[in-house]
């Protein structure tokens, strides 16, 4: 059997022809038979850092135009935005620096993810980054006005919190470092 799929029948319309609807720099909307969703153009992708130093997750809070909000997430970036060829390693060591600051001395890729797989045809690579060194102050590109944190992973659910009581959005992705502890919360 082909990894990824499924000896299941495929449903009405996944065999229909896509076309695309609009496409601009960045997203794409799309039609394949009654069903309507978004993506990137040309299939690009991102990194996504998880970074780790000596207890602490780097994480940072940025305005996001589509949420009319700021949101607390994982440094991350387009693969290929910048530098044509670009992998998802290269984007990511160059994203962990412009956003926070960093600089790791080991990375690690932990597999490719959907971002909302009923909505979207994007995907991201996360990859791990440990034995850091600051060597900026980060806060992103002269368009961006990025915040960088810190927090302990014991402080994760209490930092989502306190975002969330500001009114902040919350990156679905940041469920990885909630995840053991919703699961207890539900077990109890």
């Amino acid at each position: 059997m082909n990894p990824g799929v499924s000896e299941r029948p495929l449903p009405p319309d996944a065999d229909a022809p896509e076309q695309t609807e609009w496409a601009g720099k960045f997203v794409e909307a799309k039609r394949r038979g009654r069903w309507e969703y978004a993506g990137r153009p040309g299939g690009m992708r991102a990194a996504v850092i998880l970074a780790i130093d000596a207890g602490e997750v780097i994480l940072v809070e940025q305005y996001r135009v589509p949420l009319g909000r700021f949101c607390l997430e994982f440094p991350a970036g387009l693969i290929g935005d910048e530098t044509e060829g670009e992998n998802a390693l290269e984007s990511a060591i160059r994203e962990l620096e412009e956003e926070t600051g960093y600089r790791a001395a080991q990375w690690e890729e932990l597999g490719e993810f959907c971002s909302s797989p009923g909505m979207l045809s994007e995907s991201f690579t996360l990859v791990k980054a440990t034995g850091l060194s600051q060597v900026g102050h980060g806060g992103g590109t002269e368009h961006e006005d990025i915040v960088v944190l810190r927090v302990p992973l014991d402080r994760v659910a209490e930092t989502v919190a306190e975002h969330r009581a500001r009114g902040n959005a919350i990156d679905v992705k940041l469920l990885l470092l909630l995840g053991s502890g919703f699961l207890e919360d539900a077990a109890q």
